[in-house]
Order: structure tokens, then C-alpha cells, then sequence
């Protein structure tokens, strides 16, 4: 057998990206951008401080191992 999980319709507590999106919005809050071409460079800025560790430490906090 296989177990079905099913999870409330709203759960940012195991939902990897939630917690991704949080780190997202508070460095582009700290770092105020206040035009289009500012808030681009500072979400590639942004996007360069996830690393791959990190990112899987998000599924593994959520519940989400594998093996």
C-alpha cells in the first residue's frame, strides 16, 4: 500500500516555496526598490542568495524527504 495524504486547501507551513517567498520579500524590502528596472536587478541579487542546500532544507522543513 500507498497512503493519500490530504493536506488543508491552505498550508504555507508545508509549502516549500512559502517559505522561499518570505526570504524573497524580506531582502527586496530591505532593499527598497522603487522602480521596474531596480526591482528586477534586486530580485536577480535576491535569487542569487538561495542555494541549492537551501532550497533543500525548504522541502525537508516541510515534510518532504525523500527515501
Amino acid at each position: 500500500g500507498c497512503w493519500i495524504l490530504y493536506l488543508p486547501p491552505y498550508s504555507p507551513d508545508l509549502n516549500p516555496i512559502e517559505m522561499a517567498f518570505s526570504k524573497l520579500k524580506a531582502h527586496l524590502r530591505r532593499i527598497g526598490a522603487r522602480t521596474f528596472d531596480q526591482m528586477f536587478n534586486a530580485l536577480a541579487e535576491v535569487c542569487n542568495l538561495f542555494t541549492p542546500q537551501e532550497c533543500w532544507n525548504y522541502f525537508c522543513e516541510a515534510g518532504y524527504r525523500s527515501g
